[in-house]
């Protein structure tokens, strides 16, 4: 399975921004481009959701609590993908994930997740 490493992370004002940045540790991606890219999130106590996923052909999917505030995006290698988070609010406070996704051949990797703390 593909390794994926998140880096970005950290504790932040309500209002201020950070960028999550999520890139493979090996070099299986030379061989194959992931039909999505994705950040997912989960705050204690909760469910993992999705915050935003990125398709091979550029189409973006947002949680509806971050649309607006959110932006992914991607290298044009398609191994690297971006977010983009700004007037953070104390309820964004989660452990972010990173996730590729490919279907054929199945591949479904996580990263360990950065941590992100919206706090006065």
């Amino acid at each position: 399975q593909v390794q994926l490493v998140e880096s970005g992370g950290g504790l932040v004002q309500p209002g201020e921004s950070l960028r999550l940045s999520c890139g493979p540790s090996g070099s299986i991606f030379s061989n194959y481009v992931m039909d999505w890219m994705g950040w997912y999130r989960q705050a204690p106590g909760k469910q993992r959701e999705l915050v935003a996923r990125l398709s091979s052909r550029g189409s973006t999917n947002y949680a509806d609590s971050v649309k607006g505030r959110f932006t992914i995006s991607g290298d044009n290698a398609k191994t690297t993908v971006y977010l983009q988070m700004n007037s953070l609010k104390p309820e964004d406070t989660a452990v972010y994930y990173c996730n590729a996704h490919r279907a054929i051949p199945n591949i479904d990797s996580w990263g360990q997740g950065t941590q992100v703390t919206v706090s006065s």
